[in-house]
């Protein structure tokens, strides 16, 4: 068993190709739990448990009839597990009991490890109604971590909690907003240090770097000169930042995408790396971004 490598996007699994037949008592889930033991009712305030083989139907599938459940499969060895699952603890703590983080260390439970079918580690599997209904392998943004759990209770009948913005985070967008580019950009390069990834933090920075890049440029003038050799990078890179801050992304990246196909050795380099940073202001669920990506993609390789 490997683990995944953090740098890759995390594998989205076919939750219907799990078996757990051999894990399932035939036995019914009682409409209540007794006093003083069974499975809490959500909201109970319980949000992380260590389950084992020998408790996974009551802890698991039993459990997941009144709360999701979300497992994390994980190892000591495991270098992206020690990423993954202090975030996930931490939002399971934040839900309050609206879900319930089992976890399951594949080496002391090699069954259920099988059962699932975990070949890669950090693994993620949502059950819901004592069935998987989603799962996903490798390291994900907290950002995208908490989408997707929201998604989860949203889909199993229940309302996503409200999860506080981090403070730093809250001061980092105020201070962008009132135009505090020094402190903004303090404020969020604070935040990335302690949340590597985040995308709104991300984005926010980028935000600096951008106004600061044409806070005292001659705009109109970039603008004529890139029209003029749409080959000199320099213009080029101030025309897109320019096409970004007044809406036309898309004319953005496709000018810096045609540059790229056109350039080589670190001329190319110097304009992809910026056509990324100008990627990250957007969410990465943006459909022109996306677009984009697949735009450079096919240049590069």
């Amino acid at each position: 068993m490997n683990s995944s490598d953090p740098r890759q996007a995390p594998q989205r699994l076919l939750a219907g190709a799990v078996d757990l037949s051999s894990l399932a008592s035939p036995r019914p889930a009682p409409a209540a739990p007794p006093p003083g033991g069974g499975a809490p009712a959500a909201g109970s305030g319980v949000a992380v448990i260590d389950v084992t083989e020998a408790t996974f139907q009551s802890e698991v599938l039993e459990r997941s009839l009144q709360t999701p459940v979300v497992i994390d499969f994980w190892a000591e060895w495991c270098g992206p597990c020690k990423q993954l699952s202090p975030v996930l603890e931490k939002l399971a703590q934040e839900g309050g009991g609206s879900w319930v983080l089992a976890k399951i260390d594949v080496d002391a439970n090699p069954q259920l490890a099988g059962a699932f079918q975990v070949q890669s580690i950090p693994m993620v599997v949502a059950v819901v109604g004592g069935r998987p209904v989603d799962a996903f392998q490798g390291v994900q943004p907290e950002s995208t971590l908490r989408q997707w759990i929201g998604q989860l209770i949203q889909a199993a009948g229940g309302e996503p909690p409200e999860v506080p913005t981090d403070p730093q985070l809250v001061a980092a967008e105020t201070a962008l907003e009132s135009g505090d580019l020094d402190g903004a950009e303090t404020a969020f390069s604070r935040y990335l240090a302690d949340n590597p990834g985040d995308d709104a933090a991300r984005s926010g920075l980028a935000q600096v770097k951008l106004l600061r890049r044409i806070g005292d440029a001659d705009i109109e003038a970039a603008m004529a000169k890139s029209a003029a050799d749409p080959d000199d990078v320099p213009s080029a890179l101030l025309a897109a930042d320019a096409l970004v801050v007044s809406g036309q992304a898309d004319v953005a990246y496709e000018r810096l995408i045609a540059l790229i196909a056109r350039s080589a050795g670190d001329q190319r380099d110097t304009v992809r790396k910026h056509l990324l940073e100008l990627f990250s202001i957007a969410s990465p669920e943006d459909p022109v971004v996306n677009k984009a990506r697949r735009r450079l993609s096919a240049v590069l390789f």
